[in-house]
């Protein structure tokens, strides 16, 4: 899902993913596959048991006993897990463990012993920061010797599926820490580090202002080296990213305010950069929304109301008239081309004619601005809410239009295209 900001000339979008839990995807299950289909079989406890000491001694800071789970004849993988190790070294964490997931099947050994892919899930939390795990699936090569288990490299293979990328797989992290955010960044300048914490420290009060309830009050920021880096902590092709300024990945769907993984806000510094102070302010309030939103976003939930909402937060500040925020629906308009309807879900998706997404975040913005402006933005938040408490989408928005607003659909569509109109003449 998609924000937008046009500054100069410039387009970035401001970006919460179609699929939201793209590197920190959820897996199911608990403890060790160890059923007649897994070709560890009894030696599964070994390997969790190896795991269980690394990730203690990433919990200690204790390089030696990290490197000691590492397979000595892996030179190459043993220098950059040393080097990984030391990255890490300001990252402030409050726990870190792994899991065995379940496994791809033995590999050709290489000398003695045996080599065998397996699926691990990392979980990770910072401390002060986070209230639910980042949750991470790596796909490890894991070498036998001597009757032990150690990891060989972590660009396994299971089911065609590599390992989801850290920040500081790529560099030593830099930490700056805000009154309400925790910003880390690779490969930039701290003063870059200090202006998204300060931005990030006035988005959040901005949300605790409108969004009433519990939420973690705090944003985690990462800020990648460059736009290549920042795909590859999504898993995904850096084109489908090219001009986007920020993206909130976390995990949604289920039912509203069950628990789900962390947020992080990822920045793109080559879009993010382009921007002037307003459009900084815009992008991290609009991601701030979404961490701010995630319990009450689930899959009930349409993507012109939640980009709606978190575009209605980032724009509250004055400096901006509607035809200056909304661009392409205000040229659309003046042409005499108002849209009859809100806008789909598969008209937000990356890659489509961009003037075409851009006028349906637009359209998203101003039918949140017209429930804040008509009915107040109370009943916006309740009618946010009201729509993810739906146990499925179909019929969730219709719902909450009579329930929160007393308005049909037909009504309240008629209503958004009156206000269009007006707004953008």
């Amino acid at each position: 899902m998609a924000g937008r900001w046009r500054s100069g000339g410039w387009r970035a979008l401001l970006c919460l993913p179609l699929v939201w839990v793209l590197p920190v995807a959820a897996l199911t299950g608990c403890g060790p596959v160890t059923g007649s289909d897994d070709p560890l079989g009894r030696d599964a406890r070994s390997v969790q048991h190896m795991l269980d000491r690394r990730a203690e001694a990433v919990r200690q800071r204790d390089a030696a006993a990290f490197l000691a789970t590492v397979d000595r004849g892996s030179r190459r993988y043993r220098d950059e897990q040393r080097r990984v190790f030391r990255r890490m070294a300001a990252v402030p964490l409050r726990s870190w463990s792994y899991r065995l997931v379940r496994t791809g099947g033995f590999q050709p050994a290489l000398g003695s012993g045996r080599r065998l892919a397996a699926q691990v899930e990392l979980r990770y939390r910072l401390e002060g920061y986070d209230t639910a795990p980042v949750i991470s699936a790596q796909h490890l090569t894991l070498a036998q010797r001597g009757g032990s288990w150690y990891v060989a490299s972590d660009d396994g293979v299971v089911d065609g599926k590599h390992s989801g990328e850290q920040l500081w797989d790529d560099g030593r992290v830099e930490v700056v820490r805000g009154a309400h955010s925790l910003v880390l960044g690779v490969g930039h300048k701290r003063r870059l580090l200090r202006e998204v914490a300060d931005a990030a420290d006035r988005a959040v009060p901005a949300l605790s202002r409108v969004w009433p309830g519990v939420w973690a009050g705090r944003v985690v920021v990462e800020v990648p080296a460059d736009l290549d880096r920042m795909a590859a902590l999504l898993g995904a092709s850096p084109n489908g990213y090219r001009g986007i300024a920020a993206v909130t990945t976390g995990e949604v769907g289920g039912n509203a305010g069950s628990p789900s993984a962390a947020d992080r806000v990822i920045v793109n510094p080559e879009a993010y950069q382009v921007l002037g102070d307003f459009g900084h302010q815009v992008v991290i309030t609009h991601e701030t929304a979404h961490v701010a939103t995630r319990s009450a976003t689930t899959a009930a939930t349409p993507l012109w109301l939640s980009e709606g909402f978190a575009d209605w937060v980032g724009y509250r500040t004055p400096g901006r008239t509607p035809s200056q925020v909304a661009p392409e629906l205000a040229d659309s308009v003046a042409s005499g081309h108002l849209p009859r309807a809100l806008p789909r879900d598969d008209d937000f998706r990356f890659g489509s004619d961009p003037d075409r997404l851009s006028r349906a975040y637009e359209q998203g913005w101003l039918a949140c601005r017209l429930i804040a402006d008509r009915w107040g933005a109370r009943k916006l938040v309740e009618f946010y809410r009201a729509v993810g408490e739906a146990p499925r989408r179909s019929g969730a928005v219709e719902s909450a239009l009579r329930r929160v607003l007393d308005v049909n659909p037909e009504e309240f569509t008629d209503a958004w295209r009156r206000y269009m109109a007006v707004e953008l003449e």
